[in-house]
């Protein structure tokens, strides 16, 4: 019998995930908010629900989505520099009400490592730090951690992913030709979508057996940090694109991301250099 999963958000990491989870066998239920998508979900075997949080309710079958599922995948940003009146906090709680009464045992809450915020001087970023959000956005991410792991009735991991990036997607491609970029000398901390998706395999498999992983946190980016001024640079000729200029007027600000954890406690090896 195949282990089901519900992947609330098939976006641009969701949608990659729930394919690679077909290919190794599990069954995958997808969110999206978009009815233009529901087909595209099922053209690729994945089982199509068309679910909207809001602060008030939940529109869409929510109840069916989880049903009979042991794991819930929850890849929804609070996107509030878009929408900057709406409490993903009071979105967050109206699932974990649902999640209750479903049959969930286990819950991976993709989160970001802006919970830790960029300083001067420039410290080494692990676990074991103390998140100090410096946006209403990332405030609300790190409450909706809090409030999913304080939860007794299923357990979760969190897991914090650095800069996204993919063949499709690579900050270069807004950076080229600007002046003035900001904090030339911070580390970089990205992480590629593909150790994205074989991080949360990994975790799910070591779910079933190792309670260590559970209720837990993660932070997740890839092993190499060059500094910006560097990094961006060497992107900009690899991809014959503008070079940026830089701003040495004032201090750099940034923070190192450390991904021993990942490394060391799920035997993870990062694939994909950024």
């Amino acid at each position: 019998m195949k282990n089901k999963i519900s992947i609330l958000g098939i976006g641009w990491l969701g949608f990659p995930l729930a394919k690679k989870l077909i290919e190794i066998g599990y069954d995958v239920k997808g969110s999206t908010t978009s009815e233009s998508k529901l087909e595209h979900l099922k053209n690729n075997n994945i089982h199509p629900y068309q679910i909207k949080l809001s602060e008030n309710e939940i529109v869409g079958n929510i109840e069916e989505f989880l049903n009979d599922s042991e794991f819930l995948i929850i890849d929804i940003p609070p996107k509030l520099r878009s929408y900057p009146k709406e409490n993903f906090v009071e979105k967050i709680k109206l699932l974990v009400a649902e999640v209750e009464k479903s049959k969930i045992k286990n819950v991976v809450f993709v989160s970001s490592t802006s919970v830790y915020a960029d300083a001067f001087p420039i410290a080494s970023i692990d676990e074991n730090s103390i998140p100090n959000p410096d946006s209403e956005s990332v405030k609300q991410l790190l409450q909706s951690e809090e409030l999913l792991l304080s939860n007794s009735n299923f357990q979760t991991t969190i897991l914090r992913f650095g800069g996204l990036i993919g063949e499709d997607r690579h900050p270069i491609k807004f950076l080229a030709g600007k002046s003035n970029v900001d904090n030339p000398d911070a580390p970089i901390n990205l992480i590629h979508q593909e150790d994205c998706i074989a991080i949360i395999i990994e975790l799910l498999k070591q779910v079933q057996h190792d309670s260590v992983v559970v209720n837990n946190i993660f932070n997740a980016v890839a092993p190499q940090h060059p500094t910006r001024r560097v990094y961006y640079t060497q992107k900009a000729i690899e991809q014959n694109l503008p070079l940026p200029e830089f701003n040495d007027s004032k201090k750099s600000i940034g923070k190192l991301i450390s991904s021993k954890k990942v490394e060391e406690v799920l035997n993870y090896n990062f694939k994909k250099e950024v």
